[in-house]
């Protein structure tokens, strides 16, 4: 299969997060097949039941492709035009996944070995594959993260603080409230003043960005609600400390604000001949923590498009990041 064959293959293996298991699978079998005409060796990496990581390495590997074999729901099949791949993951990231894959073929093809590619479950939830992988090093020394880059290298990227804020009250018949006392207005006070949070900047990655996701609350319409509670996802532009203080300061005594996750801020490096970009997201990389080498994120397609009804990845994008791949694999290992 070419890359856009593949691409839309994997696009049509429903693998949202977690389930994963049959994405894998396809993965597994196509890369053993590329294998065993190569010299090279595949391993399933477990990381809870029917979820695993799968990693192809050909020698000792220096560098590693990696990108998450999950996505977000709903699942769609995938379909073609003249200009775009579209469906679901075809840019976040199983574009990526087949460009990856085709890169290694010609490498391998031109006896550049040394290589490996390792395509890992839950980054759209919690980077439980990359967690695992980090725990089982395999002496890689870069790590090149697929995400979507429009292709440019990303010289840095935003990371992730996770709250849930939890008001609680007392419920009483609504036709009398002062016998009770409402969560749901608690919760409500608390998130004006979270709106009201000053956020850090930086310099090269800008501001932070707060959203209140979700909300829940009440048990019906004539009963004063004792429970309440909302998501919260801040894009860092530091490692935390400061929004994790003033979150604290602006729910005090009305909520109780739980953190779920917090992923720093990353600055990358970036290389000769290679355009740049700053990504808003949060990836797999800090979660590999180093374990699999010093990191580099590219990637074909736009995050503009991905999480849409409407995801879908240029096939322009698709062949140009196959020779970019190339191009970064030959650079490092040449370090």
């Amino acid at each position: 299969m070419n890359v856009c064959e593949l691409t839309r293959a994997l696009v049509d293996i429903d693998s949202v997060t977690p389930n994963e298991e049959q994405v894998g699978l396809f993965l597994h079998r196509h890369l053993s097949s590329l294998a065993d005409r190569t010299g090279g060796r595949v391993e399933l990496m477990k990381v809870e039941d029917h979820r695993f990581n799968v990693l192809a390495s050909w020698d000792q590997p220096v560098v590693t492709l990696s990108t998450h074999m999950d996505t977000v729901p709903p699942f769609y099949t995938s379909r073609e035009d003249a200009e775009f791949i579209w469906g679901r993951g075809a840019c976040d990231t199983k574009g990526i996944i087949a460009a990856m894959i085709e890169a290694t073929e010609a490498l391998l093809a031109d006896k550049v070995r040394n290589i490996a590619l390792l395509f890992v479950v839950g980054e759209e939830r919690n980077s439980a594959g990359a967690f695992a992988a980090a725990r089982q090093p395999h002496g890689s020394r870069y790590l090149i993260n697929g995400e979507p880059t429009g292709n440019q290298l990303a010289v840095g990227s935003k990371g992730a603080l996770r709250y849930e804020v939890i008001a609680q009250g007392r419920m009483a018949h609504s036709a009398y409230p002062h016998l009770g006392e409402s969560a749901i207005e608690k919760l409500l006070d608390a998130l004006q003043r979270v709106r009201g949070i000053e956020l850090a900047s930086d310099s090269v990655l800008g501001q932070s960005t707060l959203n209140i996701g979700t909300i829940q609350g009440g048990r019906a319409p004539n009963v004063i609600p004792d429970h309440a509670h909302a998501e919260i996802f801040i894009r860092l532009v530091d490692d935390g400390d400061s929004s994790r203080a003033a979150m604290a300061a602006a729910v005090q005594g009305l909520a109780e604000a739980r953190e779920v996750l917090c992923i720093p801020a990353l600055h990358l490096g970036s290389l000769d001949g290679f355009e740049t970009t700053v990504v808003s997201y949060t990836t797999d990389i800090p979660a590999f923590g180093g374990a699999w080498g010093q990191p580099f994120l590219i990637g074909p397609g736009s995050i503009h498009f991905a999480h849409t009804d409407e995801e879908r990845i240029p096939k322009a994008q698709l062949f140009e990041a196959v020779h970019l791949y190339q191009k970064i694999v030959r650079q490092l290992i040449q370090r």
